[in-house]
C-alpha cells in the first residue's frame, strides 16, 4: 500500500516491533504518537489510525475526530498482542483489527481490505449525501414554483395608470411578496407590497400564508367603512372611503390569526397594503412598520414618504393600525419597495443606501417601468458580482398625465 500514511498511538511510544516492520515493508508511512500528543498536538494527515486495543474507544473516537480536523476522515485500526477480549468493544464501534503474527502479506492484507471498504463506506456517503441534495434542490424547485403561484400573473391595467414590478428573490425562495388585485366590483385596486422576517423555506411558507389571508380577508369584506371605528391617520378624512373596510379587515384580522396561531414561530411580516381609486387617484393605506413608500411628483423634487400607520403584522396582538391618505395626480408615480434595495451590498460590504434611493427617484420618470429600469440598473451597478443577501421586491405605480 504505497503512499499511505497513518498515526500509531501508544501510551508508551513503544508499539510491536513486528507490526512496525511490517508497515516499513508495505511502504506505509508511520508516525508515532503517544495519546495526549495526538489530541494536543498539530493533527497529522494520516489516512489510517493504528492504536491498542487496550485503549478506550471513547478516546479513540477523540482521536478520530481530532485527526478529521487536517481534512481526511481516518481509518481506525486497533492491535492487540495478547488480550483480545478487547477488541471487541471496538468491533462494535465499527472499528477494524490486526492480530499477530504482524506479517508483511497479512499486514497488507488487512490494511488493504479495511482501506478499500472505507473507500467504499465514503463513496456511498458521497453519493447518498449527493442524492439528498439533488432532492434538496428539487423540491426548492418545487417550492419555488408554487411560491410564484401565488404572485399575479398579470398586473391589472386600468385607463390611465402604469402599473410595474420587480421581483428578485435571494434565494430560490423568498420572504418578500407583492399582490395587485381588484376589489369593490372592480372599482378599487388594491396594492400590496411585503416583507417577511428572515428568507428561506420558513420566510416563504409565511409569505404564503400572509399572501393569502389578506386576498381572502379583501375580497369578502363590505365596501364601505364608517371611520368612526378606526382612528384616521388624517382627521380630516372623516366621510366614508370606499375600500377602507376590505383594508382595514385584512390587516386586523390577518394580525390576529398571526398573534393567536404562530407567535411561537417568531415570523412576522412589515408591509404596505394600499387601496387605489383609479377614477380620482385618492389612496387609502395601511403601512405596517414597512420602508415608507414615496410619491414621487410629477415635476421631480423630493418625494413624499408614505410612514408607517401601525406595526409589522404577527408581532402585537389587537393592535391599532390608522389609515394613512394620499393623492396622487396625473404624472405622479408611487414607489414601493422592501428593505433589499437600500440593503443590497457590494463587493466590500457597503450598503446602497436610502440616499441613493432618494436620489434616483427625484430624476422625473415618464413611467413606472423606466423608473424600475433605472433603480434596477444602479443596484446592478452597484452590487456587481457580490452574493445577494436580501430579496429585493420595487412596485411602481404610475399616474399617466391623460386618460388611456
Amino acid at each position: 500500500m504505497p503512499d499511505v500514511t497513518a498515526l500509531l498511538v501508544d501510551q508508551e511510544r513503544n508499539p510491536p516491533p513486528e507490526l512496525l516492520a511490517a508497515l516499513a515493508h508495505e511502504d506505509v508511512a508511520v508516525e508515532v504518537r503517544t495519546p495526549r500528543e495526538a489530541l494536543e498536538g498539530e493533527p497529522p494527515w494520516a489516512e489510517v489510525l493504528l492504536t491498542p486495543a487496550a485503549m478506550p474507544p471513547r478516546a479513540v473516537r477523540e482521536i478520530g475526530r481530532r485527526l478529521a480536523e487536517s481534512g481526511t476522515t481516518p481509518i481506525t485500526v486497533v492491535y492487540a498482542e495478547d488480550g483480545f477480549d478487547d477488541i471487541e468493544q471496538h468491533i462494535r464501534l465499527g472499528h477494524d483489527y490486526i492480530v499477530p503474527p504482524f506479517l508483511p502479506p497479512m499486514v497488507r492484507a488487512r490494511l488493504r481490505s479495511c482501506y478499500e471498504r472505507a473507500k467504499l463506506g465514503r463513496a456511498m456517503e458521497e453519493v447518498e449525501a449527493q442524492a439528498e441534495l439533488l432532492s434538496y434542490e428539487r423540491e426548492l424547485k418545487i417550492g419555488r414554483q408554487i411560491q410564484e403561484g401565488f404572485l399575479p400573473e398579470e398586473l391589472p391595467g386600468p385607463d390611465g395608470w402604469d402599473l410595474d414590478v420587480r421581483f428578485r428573490p435571494a434565494r430560490k425562495v423568498a420572504g418578500d411578496f407583492y399582490d395587485v388585485f381588484e376589489l369593490v366590483n372592480r372599482r378599487r385596486l388594491a396594492l400590496v407590497v411585503a416583507d417577511v422576517c428572515d428568507k428561506g423555506v420558513g420566510a416563504a411558507l409565511f409569505m404564503a400564508l400572509i399572501r393569502s389571508l389578506l386576498r381572502h380577508t379583501a375580497e369578502h369584506s363590505g365596501l364601505q367603512s364608517p371611520m368612526t371605528t378606526h382612528q384616521a391617520a388624517d382627521p380630516a378624512h372623516v366621510i366614508p372611503v370606499v375600500g377602507a373596510t376590505p383594508l382595514m379587515n385584512a390587516v386586523v384580522g390577518t394580525n390576529g390569526y398571526l398573534t393567536r396561531n404562530h407567535s411561537g414561530q417568531g415570523y412576522f411580516a412589515t408591509m404596505f397594503f394600499g387601496v387605489l381609486d383609479p377614477a380620482t387617484g385618492s389612496l387609502v393605506y395601511i403601512n405596517g412598520g414597512h420602508n415608507p413608500p414615496m410619491l414621487v411628483p410629477r415635476e421631480g423634487g423630493d418625494p413624499t414618504p408614505l410612514e408607517p400607520t401601525g406595526p409589522a403584522v404577527g408581532v402585537i396582538p389587537d393592535c391599532a393600525f390608522s389609515l394613512g391618505y394620499a393623492q396622487l395626480r396625473p404624472g405622479d408615480t408611487l414607489f414601493v419597495y422592501t428593505d433589499g434595495v437600500p440593503e443590497a451590498r457590494d463587493e466590500h460590504g457597503a450598503f446602497f443606501g436610502d440616499e441613493r434611493v432618494l436620489d434616483l427617484l427625484r430624476q422625473p420618470a415618464p413611467s413606472g417601468r423606466a423608473l424600475l429600469e433605472r433603480m434596477e440598473a444602479a443596484l446592478r451597478e452597484h452590487s456587481g458580482a457580490a452574493e445577494q443577501h436580501d430579496d429585493i421586491t420595487m412596485m411602481a405605480v404610475h399616474r399617466t398625465a391623460g386618460p388611456g
